[in-house]
């Protein structure tokens, strides 16, 4: 019996390898897919701003008349002329892990740029104006989108916005605008403080391509052996293929283990392809658990070979097949998170992808790969998947048919 299951499953992959959609869905769509859909959600940005290589942003000041044309010397800032406003606000910047770069307009330092308006005439400092009621309104400019880019706004907004609070209480306190005023404000105690800790030790959740290739991964796999896997079943059936092998010296149960062999190699390859092109093209860092993501993938790709095998059964025509298995593999990728962080979602959609095989799998990826949980994180998603396959398996047999 293995040998005729191992020959059985050889021809059929070896059929759907010939297919043009196979080979389009497995090896062209998943790098296209990586690549759009990781660059719009952040792409390369994915990682958060790290205290040992902070990010560059250039503070403009177009200065008025009374400005020194040699204030924008990168040895000698503008801020270090007497300004303890614009100080105090590239100081906060830098709390944030910017590099502060004095910058004029279009230096082309940056694609981040935070625009403060030329001084009024008649003041020597942004501090004096401000002390005599004129207005400030900085501008920010950033050349980058998707969720880092966001991120790099959030920053700024949070020095910007937490230097005003600071000035609002100078000012219902009757201190002076300066250096020292803004030195008493820090060094006194919070009555509200915020303990904000990392859920493991990556220090954010996915984004960009951390979040597009094992999302992308994961649904690939189901639809792909959904639709070819599935309805290359459905068209032997069709055609009386399965028919002539019952009349062969062949047993039903040989057929049944060949036919899941060959999706089960269909699903190995296309994984394979997907995790090496991540590697290669997108930098994708697989974590220190990469055997155990292994595992986990192969019994995800087990799980699809055995939903493949069922849904066969249920379908009459390739395209009731067809219409099953897209709107199947779409609503399954887009409740379990394989479109979007779980996290972002309302609680009853996460609810949901607790329940769902997609959700089992990305929530043990990410488990994995991005918030460093070690194996025994994922034995549930396993075992799981596992009583999943196994039930799926016997369904399929149960309701298996040659014509």
């Amino acid at each position: 019996m293995p040998s005729t299951a191992l020959f059985i499953a050889a021809c059929d992959l070896k059929h759907l390898l010939r297919q043009r959609e196979t080979l389009l869905w497995t090896f062209l769509m998943p790098a296209l897919f990586f690549y759009f859909i990781g660059t719009v959600t952040g792409g390369a940005g994915m990682a958060p701003p790290s205290a040992d290589d902070p990010d560059p942003l250039v503070l403009e000041l177009p200065y008025g008349p009374v400005a020194s044309p040699t204030a924008n010397d990168q040895a000698s800032p503008p801020w270090a002329a007497g300004d303890d406003l614009i100080a105090e606000l590239a100081r906060r910047l830098e709390g944030e892990n910017f590099t502060v770069l004095p910058g004029t307009p279009n230096d082309g330092r940056s694609s981040r740029r935070l625009v403060l308006p030329a001084l009024p005439p008649g003041y020597a400092t942004w501090s004096d104006a401000l002390v005599a009621g004129q207005k400030l309104e900085p501008v920010y400019y950033q050349a980058r989108r998707g969720s880092s880019a966001e991120f790099d706004k959030l920053r700024v907004m949070k020095a910007c916005y937490g230097l005003l609070l600071d000035l609002v209480v100078i000012e219902l306190e009757g201190a002076p605008l300066e250096a020292a005023s803004f030195a008493d404000l820090a060094a006194r105690p919070r009555s509200l403080t915020i303990d904000e800790r990392s859920a493991g030790t990556r220090p954010v959740p996915p984004s960009g391509y951390a979040q597009t290739i094992p999302g992308t991964m994961v649904m690939f796999t189901m639809l792909i052996l959904l639709t070819g896997g599935s309805i290359l079943i459905v068209t032997e059936r069709r055609e009386g293929l399965l028919r002539r092998l019952a009349s062969a010296p062949v047993s039903r149960s040989s057929v049944l283990l060949g036919k899941w062999l060959g999706r089960m190699g269909l699903a190995v390859i296309q994984l394979t392809f997907s995790m090496l092109l991540g590697s290669l093209l997108f930098d994708m860092d697989w974590g220190p658990q990469l055997p155990m993501v292994c595992v986990l993938l192969f019994f995800w790709a087990a799980f699809n070979a055995s939903l493949a095998l069922f849904l066969a059964n249920l379908a009459r025509t390739e395209g009731q097949m067809t219409g099953l298995a897209v709107i199947s593999s779409m609503v399954l990728a887009a409740l379990g998170g394989c479109w979007w962080p779980i996290e972002v979602v309302p609680g009853w959609m996460q609810t949901i992808a607790s329940l769902i095989p997609t959700g089992w799998t990305m929530n043990a990826m990410h488990s994995l790969v991005h918030f460093g949980h070690g194996p025994a994180s994922v034995l549930s998603n396993l075992a799981l998947l596992g009583v999943s396959t196994l039930g799926l398996g016997a369904l399929a047999a149960r309701t298996f048919r040659f014509e």
